[in-house]
């Protein structure tokens, strides 16, 4: 069967023709019999399932790019448009309008119809075919529709539409209850989609049943199956000396971990000398969780499933069980550890001349907090450096060599986004008490370097030995979004040395230094962010822009990350054991693709769920102070208001309808609104006071009303009835394209968070429409220009 597929698609490659007919396909096939002929018509069905031939209303097969489709991930919107992004990565994402969805749903593999270009290389399309569903349950509240019909409202917005339930399959849950239902009918034309519950989490009103939900929403596993935790149960709690072996005893040296002080899980330990050459000696010990979860058993197949650790704001999701991870593991002080070590000898200018890789085992002296490190370096607490004595001398050897290191990262180009990370405080309840930001230190940024120095060592010795390994990589920007980027920062007054499809990391971290300090640094670095790729796992070396550095990879966590236990494996297979034999290499060339693109899955999947719940706890926090006044900064302007983020990371929105005194418009090149007749200027990084108006804990919505005035753009001249503004202002009406002015044409109240993520807000469907009807003896049905 295979073989006939590939015949079909390199004959249809190659052939002039754009469509074929059965006949056609038979002639070229020579097909002998009717089974032969039964054959390629499944296989043309096969093919057609997958994607990798398209089927036309006269029934003629065509290969998909031969009739303009492109297939990709259908991404929905909860006002209900989409993106399609093209499997082809150098292809920009599609915009699909609500209309134009036909039942996609979020996730879907979908064929897209490019039918309109806009401005910018901004595609239009509409979804032909689904190829593929990828929903196949939903999380949701029960609740019965006003004619007493069950239905199942989703959490995730992104799922048009509501669920009609079968009760007479399936559970019975009431009014109010969580839960996750099966799909049996995906929507078709105007109809629900069906399906029957499967599990009741709680009521929607029980403590922890919020956060619960998300986790079931994005399909996270929480307890770990019979038989891996059989398995964890039988790994001995201490290490025995019978079972070291060769490995280089380091128990005598000085070890510390260094922290947060809630911290279960610590796999990474240092250690620095000063050698009398005058360079550094930095040890950096990582447990070795694959001594324990060995290849192919229940523990690896589960921690490979789960590819991470997921950290919500109540609770902590283990790739692998307690057991081991805080446990065994977990590189607790003054007890035997085993370790996989990664030694370096460091210049004066940060160079890491030599490496050393090795199996170990160690005994770690002080488990040392990021409180109390940044006291010891940075306030010189008496009290905490006389308690610490023994170990402040090496600390301050370590906080020199992390300022050589940064200088070093500096020199080279590398980015450093220093972002403000909020940690929410709950009770026992799980209800926030509390938003605070956590504060990056000598501590953090000791240990951060010192992580980065031991993953590119390790990194570039697998590099050289040219063998299968799994990279960190991070791909250089999108030639498009990093235009936009240039464009917006010209607002500021600022200008990137270098092109948008040449650019050097060391230019955009210039940027950076510009505005640290400033009232747009904030904002600046988010659109940056935005503008960049997602770093993900690759077996090609790529380089990672972010850092400017050559050769990546994750070795520090293997506790929490499942490709960091791929790279001690294979460590040990090519390092310790020397199997680099041919069958050794082609078993890891052949694995570790899939692995890359299933962890890197399940890192963003980890991600998704940790912002959402930190939303829902920051919307619940706001309840109690609906009314209280608070300055923030404004972090974004859209075409419907303002978004406004106080200093604690909490945002909320002003909504263009509130904002009195004026008319305002939004200025597309500048992301502001201004007053039309008062000239009054409201952009990004400016400061406001705010008054929190209204808190929507289920849609993760916060209100705010403006309770200070904006400045006075310098681009107005007054006259006596009217304000000029500048040509292109006039031209489009203050709004994006000449917008609507009822304003209510953006796609959303909330912005697009998504990490390299940033799109234009679309257009208002015009009156008239794009597609023009096809006369009778026409053959084209191309989009009317």
């Amino acid at each position: 069967m295979k073989k006939i597929e590939e015949r079909l698609l390199d004959f249809m490659k190659e052939s002039p023709k754009t469509t074929f007919s059965l006949d056609d396909l038979e002639t070229e096939m020579a097909l002998q019999d009717a089974d032969d002929f039964k054959a390629m018509v499944k296989s043309l069905v096969a093919m057609e399932d997958r994607g990798d031939v398209i089927r036309t209303k006269k029934n003629r097969y065509a290969l998909p790019k031969e009739l303009d489709f492109v297939k990709g991930t259908f991404r929905a919107h909860e006002k209900g448009f989409g993106f399609v992004l093209p499997e082809e990565q150098e292809m920009d994402d599609i915009f699909i309008p609500p209309t134009q969805v036909n039942n996609a749903m979020n996730g879907d593999v979908v064929f897209a119809n490019i039918t309109k270009m806009k401005g910018d290389n901004l595609a239009e399309g509409t979804i032909h075919k689904i190829v593929e569903r990828k929903t196949s349950q939903i999380v949701g509240t029960y609740m019965e529709d006003l004619i007493g019909e069950p239905i199942v409202i989703p959490d995730d917005k992104r799922t048009f539409g509501e669920v009609e339930i079968d009760l007479d399959n399936g559970l019975k849950p009431v009014d109010g209850h969580k839960v996750i239902v099966e799909l049996t009918d995906y929507p078709k034309n105007h109809s629900r989609a069906r399906g029957i519950v499967k599990m009741i989490i709680g009521h929607r009103n029980d403590p922890g049943v919020d956060i619960l939900s998300i986790i079931h929403k994005h399909g996270i596993p929480i307890a770990f199956p019979d038989d891996v935790m059989e398995q964890a149960n039988a790994v001995p709690a201490e290490i025995a000396e019978s079972e070291i072996g060769e490995r280089r005893d380091l128990r005598d040296e000085v070890i510390i971990t260094i922290d947060g002080a809630d911290a279960k899980d610590l796999d990474d330990a240092v250690t620095v000398t000063k050698l009398p050459n005058g360079n550094y000696k930095l040890g950096v010990h990582i447990a070795d969780v694959s001594s324990y979860v060995t290849e192919g058993s229940a523990l690896d197949r589960e921690a490979f499933e789960r590819g991470t650790s997921v950290y919500l704001v109540d609770r902590v999701i283990p790739m692998i069980p307690h057991r081991l991870s805080n446990g065994i593991c977990s590189l607790n002080p003054h007890v035997d550890r085993f370790t996989m070590s990664c030694e370096m000898e460091i210049d004066e200018t940060g160079t890491v001349v030599s490496h050393e890789i090795f199996e170990s085992v160690i005994k770690t002296t002080e488990r040392m907090t990021y409180s109390d490190v940044n006291d010891i370096l940075v306030h010189e607490d008496a009290e905490l450096r006389e308690k610490y004595a023994t170990i402040v001398p090496m600390l301050e050897e370590m906080h020199a060599l992390s300022r050589i290191l940064h200088k070093k990262r500096d020199a080279r180009g590398a980015i450093d986004f220093d972002f403000k990370e909020a940690r929410i405080v709950v009770d026992d309840d799980g209800h926030p008490t509390g938003v605070v930001t956590r504060e990056r230190s000598a501590g953090e940024r000791l240990i951060e370097e010192f992580m980065l120095a031991a993953n590119e060592s390790v990194a570039e010795h697998f590099y050289w030995m040219q063998v299968p390994f799994i990279y960190r990589i991070h791909e250089n920007p999108r030639e498009e979004k990093l235009q936009r980027f240039f464009e917006f920062i010209t607002n500021f007054g600022l200008i990137v040395k270098g092109t948008a499809n040449d650019v050097h990391p060391r230019a955009l971290q210039q940027v950076l230094d510009e505005v640290k300090g400033k009232p747009e640094e904030m904002v600046v670095s988010t659109i940056m962010l935005r503008s960049m790729q997602q770093a993900k796992y690759d077996t090609a070396n790529m380089g990672h822009f972010g850092l400017s550095t050559e050769y990546y990879t994750h070795f520090t966590s293997p506790i929490r990350r499942y490709p960091d236990l791929i790279v001690h494996r294979l460590i040990r297979e090519y390092l310790i054991h020397g199997n680099i034999d041919d069958a050794t290499l082609a078993k890891w060339g052949e694995r570790l693709p899939e692995i890359a693109e299933h962890t890197s899955k399940m890192e963003r999947r980890a991600v998704e769920a940790e912002r959402e719940t930190d939303e829902l706890k920051k919307t619940e926090y706001m309840v109690q102070h609906v009314g209280e006044i608070f300055k923030g900064i404004i972090s974004s302007v859209t075409n419907f208001g303002l978004f406004i983020e106080l200093p604690n990371t909490i945002e909320g929105l002003v909504h263009v309808s509130t904002m009195k005194g004026d008319y305002f418009q939004f200025h597309q090149n500048q992301l502001a609104m201004i007053g039309e007749r008062t000239g009054q200027v409201y952009r990004i990084g400016d400061e406001v006071e705010v008054e929190v108006t209204k808190v929507d804990v289920d849609h993760r919505e916060i209100d705010f009303a403006l309770r200070s005035l904006g400045k006075e753009s310098p681009g107005f001249k007054r006259n006596k009835k009217t304000v000029e503004v500048s040509k292109s202002f006039k031209k489009n009406k203050g709004r994006p394209g000449g917008g609507d002015k009822k304003r209510n044409d953006g796609p959303s109240r909330k912005k697009e968070k998504d990490e390299g993520e940033w799109y234009a807000k679309p257009k208002k469907k015009k009156k008239k429409p794009f597609y023009q009807g096809v006369a009778k003896g026409t053959k084209s049905k191309k989009p009317r220009r």
